[in-house]
């Protein structure tokens, strides 16, 4: 697993996105924000100082599941409400507390492999997040709100060291853990 927190300010965009479809983008070339394309799936996300990002890279044989979405959304959804114990839940692809979400997610699967990658919501500036635009295709839940109604963070719920350290205190529950940098 890599733990990382925190970027320079940038958008990400999955693998097929559209900047048009995607983005305000005078307000994008204005801001002066780059954007680009990630080699897997997923949605449009807007990256900085209190992002939080955690991806598993697994090979086949190391859990008993399916090499398919779905599973392996489960399994992570599972490992992270263990791990960070917040009432996260997992509702379509999204992980929420209550009906806010707080997480995204992409995957990339081959035939022996796969990598599965959530952007978490520490905090956010809401004019940041303004550059996004709302959306066409948005999951059943989302119910047409806007990002400050539709999101929410991990802020008032732990420090960003407490959820590096709980997600590698749980990773050590279910696997052989070598550590090759400091957790935060």
């Amino acid at each position: 697993m890599i733990l990382n927190t925190g970027s320079p300010d940038a958008i990400v965009m999955g693998l097929s996105a559209s900047p048009e479809e995607w983005l305000d983008l005078p307000s994008v070339k204005q801001a002066a924000i780059p954007y680009f394309h990630r080699f897997s799936g997923g949605g449009t996300v807007y990256v900085d100082h209190n992002t939080l990002f955690a991806t598993f890279i697994m090979n086949r044989n190391t859990l008993p599941i399916e090499i398919f979405p779905k599973p392996i959304l489960q399994w992570t959804a599972d490992f992270y409400r263990e791990a960070l114990g917040l009432g996260l839940t997992l509702v379509e692809n999204d992980y929420t507390i209550g009906n806010k979400k707080i997480g995204g997610n992409a995957q990339y699967l081959r035939k022996d492999r796969w990598l599965h990658h959530t952007t978490f919501l520490y905090d956010y500036d809401p004019k940041k997040m303004k550059t996004l635009l709302i959306p066409r295709r948005q999951p059943e839940y989302r119910k047409g709100r806007s990002h400050d109604e539709f999101l929410t963070t991990l802020k008032p719920h732990l420090t960003k060291e407490q959820f590096c350290t709980k997600i590698a205190d749980h990773l050590e529950t279910a696997f052989e853990v070598s550590l090759t940098a400091p957790i935060f």
